[in-house]
């Protein structure tokens, strides 16, 4: 648009407000409202992938824990070094699987050294060994880890 062309177009604008100005019409009023439904929309859709993804979202390996009356809860902040132990006598460090007892403590010991304020969490299941979880919790002894969490459920109260 060339600038004689937008200067008619501001004149003819000016001109237009004065005619509707001396006529007593009135000048249309801003409507300055938000509309919130778009944003609804989208936190609706984030809760939902928020709900779907938060439980994928577990580190380390599913176990059926034991459960205790005298439970304490520790949040999970991802400062802690998981071993697993399953019902079948397998052994996990995180989600990676172990050989043995002592592949298990032998990899904790690794990460402890790069980590060291990292606290180690046994998860064993309710129906695992007794045997099994003993010889993890020697192994870990051994290698002088002394900060070692064992992983429990609340008993439900009725």
């Amino acid at each position: 648009m060339s600038d004689a062309a937008k200067t008619r177009a501001d004149r003819l604008r000016a001109l237009r407000a004065m005619q509707a100005e001396a006529a007593g019409l009135p000048h249309p009023e801003v409507k300055a409202d938000i509309n919130v439904t778009p944003l609804v929309d989208v936190v609706l859709v984030l809760l939902i992938i928020f709900m779907v993804v938060t439980p994928l979202i577990a580190s380390g390996v599913t176990v059926d824990l034991p459960r205790t009356a005298n439970h304490s809860r520790k949040a999970d902040d991802g400062k802690d070094i998981i071993l697993a132990v399953t019902a079948d006598k397998r052994f996990y460090v995180g989600s990676t699987r172990q050989a043995d007892a002592a592949a298990a403590a032998s990899a904790a010991v690794d990460k402890k050294r790069h980590e060291p304020e990292k606290t180690v969490f046994v998860k064993a299941d309710a129906r695992a060994p007794y045997g099994a979880v003993r010889t993890l919790l020697e192994r870990l002894h051994d290698a002088d880890i002394q900060d070692v969490i064992l992983g429990t459920e609340e008993l439900e109260k009725r």
